[in-house]
């Protein structure tokens, strides 16, 4: 799966370089998304390490800068940039080789291309009908499976009435009917193990295993506290729209 996410990475990088050739005046447009799938053929032939991993997970790295630079024009998205490794690092599964199952009540199985058959642990039901997901490593080293599905509308009260949020750092969100929201975080606990592995962290030797190790726990941790507030963030907003 780190070698998907390396071509995707690395074809995303090419076409915002190829971008920005074409944007600097060298010829009339860039070439199109044909174009670019000639273009990958012909690289393909010529980089092994590039022809061993899926057409198909690089074809869809061509489509999604394809639809980033269609959202840039639109005026709905930021111009894409170059991506680094350890950031934004993923890949998409689309069309014959989308396929997930569940198992039991807690964990399921997606497939992934030149991998097979790849368990994961649900936080919540896959959408019956998604034809492709998103496979993403975070940060912490923790890999996540997003199924790509149009949500079902929620139904407002009907009153007509607004509700006004006032974003602050004491009090996360004061809403104008008078309730104050509170964006939970870690434990207490949990901060002054964050602060212990900073620490370690800080003092280790520069480029060593023991500050890529703290580094990891700290991330971890991390990681665990952006969760707590995605649910949060996931659930008040369901709950006000229904109010």
């Amino acid at each position: 799966m780190e070698s998907h996410c390396r071509d995707a990475r690395y074809l995303w990088n090419l076409c915002v370089e190829q971008q920005a050739y074409f944007a600097r005046g060298h010829a009339a447009r860039p070439p199109g998304h044909a174009e670019r799938n000639r273009q990958l053929t012909e690289i393909r032939a010529e980089h092994g390490w590039l022809r061993t991993g899926s057409v198909n997970v690089q074809q869809q790295a061509l489509r999604d800068f394809d639809q980033a630079m269609a959202g840039f024009f639109n005026g709905t998205h930021r111009k894409p940039n170059f991506r680094k490794k350890g950031r934004s690092d993923g890949f998409r599964v689309v069309g014959k080789d989308a396929r997930h199952e569940k198992l039991n009540r807690k964990w399921s199985r997606c497939w992934v291309p030149k991998l097979g058959w790849v368990k994961f642990r649900r936080t919540r039901d896959a959408p019956v009908g998604a034809k492709s997901y998103r496979v993403t490593l975070d940060r912490a080293g923790r890999w996540h499976v997003a199924f790509a599905v149009k949500p079902d509308p929620i139904p407002g009260p009907g009153t007509g009435e607004i509700v006004g949020v006032d974003r602050g750092v004491v009090i996360t969100a004061a809403l104008s009917t008078g309730e104050k929201l509170h964006c939970p975080s870690l434990s207490v606990r949990d901060r002054a193990r964050l602060r212990k592995d900073q620490r370690r962290a800080a003092r280790a030797p520069k480029k060593s295993a023991a500050k890529e190790a703290e580094y990891a726990k700290a991330g971890r941790l991390r990681g665990r506290e952006t969760d707590i507030r995605k649910d949060f963030v996931e659930k008040t907003s369901t709950r006000l729209a229904r109010q």
